[in-house]
């Protein structure tokens, strides 16, 4: 039988030779983060939605997100989009961590407590002082998670769904401040939109000084005009902060 003279004939089994003009391999990479942050993203999307105000006690430090269904009318697009049970644009994405959670490494263990449920309990504290919204108007769906895991489900959430009170409006989740921190920082566009909230800074906001200058960008926001949105990693280190527990010290 004749000798294939095609170059590089392939026998069984042989290897084919490299190409000369290939770029160096990509790096190995046994856990692609974009579908475990996909996987996680999707398991969050499959919980029950829940009334915000009547939450039972649970255990655990995760991930949450918080659905509006009022009569608020600058939020009138969200709420359209989560009527009937479709829950299609989330308000806000947030998380809680356990106390030291990001401070002993990534397969550091410990006791999450009520992380997830006493900040929600925040919120809703938040919600039922101001007076245009109520707490009967949110639902949320959350997920208990490692706190390695934390950051990477939510950090997909907030691109995928640009939630306005993570992109747009500052402030949600916010602590109350006292004595001259108070007086010193500028309110936040949420209190700016949302009066009343105990604790919440009194000095004006130099961008947004009432009311109407904060509907105008959520009405441009959701028109899709040009409005300067938070940047993600940005609105990440906001709810990391506002998700720690109470009294921890993010400089120790």
């Amino acid at each position: 039988m004749p000798r294939d003279k095609r170059p590089h004939a392939k026998r069984p089994g042989a290897v084919p030779p490299a190409d000369k003009n290939a770029g160096p391999p990509a790096p190995y990479d046994p856990l692609d983060l974009r579908t475990l942050a996909e996987s996680m993203v999707r398991v969050v999307l499959e919980q029950s939605a829940l009334s915000l105000g009547t939450l039972t006690q649970f255990e655990g430090s995760g991930v949450y997100v918080l659905y509006y269904t009022g009569p608020f009318e600058p939020y009138k697009p969200i709420a359209d989009a989560n009527r009937g049970g479709s829950w299609n644009r989330p308000i806000y994405v947030g998380e809680a961590t356990r106390k030291g959670g990001r401070k002993g490494g990534v397969l550091a263990e410990g006791p999450a407590g009520r992380a997830i449920f006493e900040r929600l309990g925040n919120h809703s504290d938040s919600i039922r002082t101001v007076n245009n919204l109520k707490v009967d108007d949110f639902w949320v769906r959350y997920l208990v998670l490692k706190d390695f895991f934390i950051p990477l489900c939510e950090s997909l959430l907030i691109d995928r769904y640009e939630p306005i009170w993570n992109k747009l409006i500052d402030g949600f989740g916010n602590k109350a401040l006292g004595g001259p921190r108070q007086e010193r920082q500028q309110k936040s566009m949420w209190d700016v939109l949302h009066p009343g909230r105990p604790g919440a800074a009194i000095s004006a906001n130099k961008k947004f000084p009432d009311a109407a200058s904060v509907v105008e960008a959520i009405r441009k926001f959701f028109a899709g005009e040009p409005v300067p949105l938070i940047p993600t990693d940005r609105a990440l280190e906001a709810a990391e902060e506002a998700g720690r527990e109470d009294g921890e010290d993010e400089d120790l």
